[in-house]
């Protein structure tokens, strides 16, 4: 390139694809006297907002911006560990964001400048917003147990963010030799899907029951007690029984220490060696979030909970797995749903009106073996200024067996990922 190095040529071709000089680019630079919504991060809930958004108000600018050119979900990811799906049938591109009208800029926010409403790209252009929206979702907390760390990982995988890290834990899982012991850690706090790991522990189950490989899956949990427990506890005794061991924090299940190097876990209750072990460390929101200050001392990004938008930062809304927003899980549908909301509201509010009062469904599903399943319901309205979950309406769960739950879970993946990504 000559004397043009390659961040000045990433950050020039940033500027030129929205229309702007890379030291600014203005609001109405590519839809004149458009106003622009940014969008940071591209997963379920900033996908899904940045298509209603285009529903909603067609004449809205709206940008997201994320480093990848395609998703990898984590709904459906355990059954990539277990053998029962492909990577690649859980890669979603982003064209149909882009067919949509969104303009999609493969690039990294790395700071926000709420003064100006600039988001200043890795690349070295800033982008100019009227309103943004952040879906960065998470990071994890290494460090936690002592030892875990990204070097760590690379032993002992936490599978958490789908991709690499999902295709180390099947090959671990495939190699496990007869009579091996797999040690799935769950964290305390708050996570990303809360049922993940069980469901997770009941396809290892299953993946190693259909090979005739006699194991041992051992949970150990920091918590007293996991979603559906009784439904899941049920299951294992009914496929696997003798396979699947929780060990609450009571019995010692809170992890402590790690040694990667001699492949043992290390609690209250002793040391336990295992051949496979996956370590789910602790979560908070994506470090952006904290620069950003939209981040509590809690650590996660408190919102108004009509609108999704900052009580900490105005004109920036906060979605996904980043947000408080108790009852509601830290799930893909519950992701969705907020979306769609924050979409509504964030329209409302460039437009002068008022937003539509919350009325959110999410649904989790948990697979038991490749054709039995369990399902989650909720729904969320506002009641006297806060989030209430309430019984699912009627209708929504009219499931007759286990095996329709596993058939369900299916047409709600491919559903979900069509109303997020436009696949």
């Amino acid at each position: 390139m000559g004397e043009v190095t390659r961040r000045t040529f990433l950050a020039s071709a940033a500027a030129v694809a929205l229309g702007g000089s890379a030291r600014g680019i203005g609001a109405d630079s590519a839809r004149s006297g458009a106003a622009r919504v940014v969008v940071v991060g591209g997963g379920f809930a900033g996908a899904a907002c940045a298509l209603e958004l285009r529903v909603l108000a067609p004449a809205l600018d709206v940008v997201l911006v994320d480093p990848d050119d395609r998703y990898i979900t984590c709904p459906m990811s355990n059954g990539v560990i277990a053998g029962l799906r492909t990577l690649s049938s859980i890669t979603v591109p982003r064209a149909g964001l882009a067919r949509a009208g969104v303009r999609v800029v493969r690039d990294t926010v790395d700071a926000i400048d709420h003064g100006r409403r600039r988001a200043r790209l890795r690349s070295g252009a800033a982008l100019a917003y009227d309103r943004l929206v952040f879906a960065a979702g998470i990071r994890f907390l290494w460090g936690h147990p002592e030892g875990y760390s990204e070097r760590a990982a690379e032993r002992l995988p936490h599978a958490w963010q789908a991709g690499a890290q999902t295709q180390l834990l099947a090959a671990q899982l495939a190699a496990l030799r007869t009579g091996g012991v797999v040690a799935i850690s769950v964290p305390a706090g708050p996570m990303r899907c809360p049922p993940g790991p069980f469901e997770r522990a009941s396809l290892m189950a299953a993946y190693l029951a259909s090979r005739g490989r006699r194991a041992k899956v051992l949970i150990f949990d920091a918590n007293n007690h996991f979603p559906r427990q009784d439904a899941f506890s049920a299951a294992w005794q009914e496929l696997y029984p003798g396979t699947i061991e929780w060990v609450p924090v009571t019995a010692g299940g809170a992890i402590e220490r790690v040694d990667s190097e001699r492949m043992t876990l290390f609690s209250s209750r002793g040391a336990q060696r295992a051949d496979v072990i996956n370590i789910i460390p602790p979560q908070a929101p994506a470090a952006l979030a904290v620069q950003a200050g939209l981040a509590s001392d809690h650590g996660w990004c408190p919102v108004e909970p009509a609108t999704f938008e900052s009580t900490l930062v105005p004109g920036v809304y906060v979605i996904g797995d980043a947000c408080i927003a108790d009852p509601m899980p830290k799930a893909a549908s519950a992701a969705h749903a907020q979306a769609r909301q924050c979409a509504h509201a964030l329209a409302a509010s460039i437009e002068g009106g008022e937003p539509p009062p919350p009325r959110m469904d999410s649904v989790c599903y948990s697979l038991l073996a490749r054709d039995r399943a369990l399902s989650i319901h909720a729904r969320f309205e506002m009641r006297k200024g806060v989030i209430e979950s309430l019984p699912a309406a009627p209708g929504a769960i009219t499931v007759i067996s286990e095996q329709q739950e596993a058939q369900d879970a299916e047409s709600w993946y491919r559903r979900i990922v069509a109303e997020s990504f436009g696949a």
